[in-house]
């Protein structure tokens, strides 16, 4: 049905369908009105000024570690700092979404049944841990679209009253989202920033340019497929904190960070969306969810993804990190693996 050859195998006329590649899954399906509530959830919390502390409970610390961190850490007898434990977590994490996953799976396989004749229990369990490590892989990324999930973000990102965007992304990695915002606001001009330069030249630069963005026409107002090469997008390699922008964006976006910070450090991060926030902008943020499902990810993924500092939120503990730091909070929900906020500055 699909070219994999071709630059830009997806057109109008495949807007309404799924396909499922070995890396990914395309998803340029739109939510009806009936399947909306199955995607995302809006706005369950009436009155931000009415939550506490003592109602909604603190975040939920992931605290195994990745083997990486532990070797690392025992090497040099002191804690990973955070520019090294990114830098861990960018490459194995960016490893994982260039494997062609049915290929893998057959390797891991073949790899068990060799590991039983060995009679090595070690091998054996390294061998299991392979092999679970790319179901689960399968499941949450491949078969649920769970950690880019289009349609639930597209849910939380629609309806903004906005023409032509600046949009600064904050911690960008591969910087999917800001591509999504890009597809559903033409003539978006988007600012990525991360510390870490692996995220530009490699996560960012081998994001497939085959994978579309089911955006808008501006023409027409109807569906558009949009790829990588067809938005305007500079990356900038630096740290937040030494950026020189003012208050000239339209959007400040974060995925995945806040949740990476300790209390004490929360303020200033929500601080870093206001920073750059035209009057009458908006702040979106999301973090993963705290459920069962995630702290069953986060552990079998162990050596994938915990290299850094990280919790799991409520979407009523993440909105009152925001809104106790001065933001109001005009949407929020949580989506497959993800909660999200759009917020403005009181």
């Amino acid at each position: 049905m699909f070219n994999s050859l071709q630059q830009k195998p997806y057109s109008k006329e495949h807007v309404g369908i799924t396909h499922l590649n070995p890396q990914y899954r395309v998803d340029l399906r739109s939510l009806s009105e009936k399947e909306y509530n199955k995607f995302v959830s809006i706005n369950t919390v009436p009155d931000w000024s009415q939550l506490s502390w003592k109602k909604v409970g603190k975040p939920y610390e992931v605290t195994t570690y990745s083997k990486e961190r532990k070797d690392w850490e025992e090497h040099n007898e002191r804690t990973m700092d955070p520019h090294t434990s990114w830098t861990y977590f960018n490459k194995a994490f960016h490893e994982w979404f260039i494997k062609d996953v049915p290929e893998e799976k057959n390797k891991a396989k073949k790899h068990f049944v060799k590991s039983l004749r060995s009679f090595r229990p070690r091998e054996i369990k390294h061998a299991l841990s392979g092999i679970a490590q790319l179901q689960l892989w399968n499941y949450v990324h491949r078969i649920q679209d769970g950690i880019w999930d289009p349609r639930g973000k597209r849910a939380l990102f629609e309806g903004l009253r906005l023409q032509k965007p600046r949009i600064l992304f904050l911690g960008a990695a591969e910087g999917y989202e800001a591509m999504q915002l890009g597809a559903m606001y033409p003539g978006a001009e988007i600012v990525m920033v991360d510390y870490d330069e692996y995220c530009k030249t490699t996560r960012f630069a081998e994001f497939p340019e085959t994978y579309p963005f089911l955006g808008e026409n501006p023409r027409t107002g109807s569906w558009q497929v949009i790829y990588k090469d067809e938005l305007n997008i500079e990356y900038i390699v630096d740290d937040v904190r030494n950026l020189d922008f003012g208050k000239e964006f339209d959007i400040v976006l974060s995925v995945g960070l806040l949740e990476h910070f300790p209390d004490e450090y929360k303020p200033e991060v929500a601080d870093w969306h206001r920073r750059f926030l035209k009057d009458g902008g908006y702040a979106i943020l999301t973090t993963p969810r705290n459920q069962i499902r995630s702290k069953l990810y986060y552990r079998v993924m162990a050596d994938v993804m915990n290299h850094t500092y990280r919790e799991l939120m409520t979407v009523e503990q993440m909105g009152l990190y925001m809104y106790e730091s001065g933001f109001n909070i005009l949407r929020h929900g949580y989506i497959k693996v993800h909660n999200g906020l759009v917020c403005q500055t009181r």
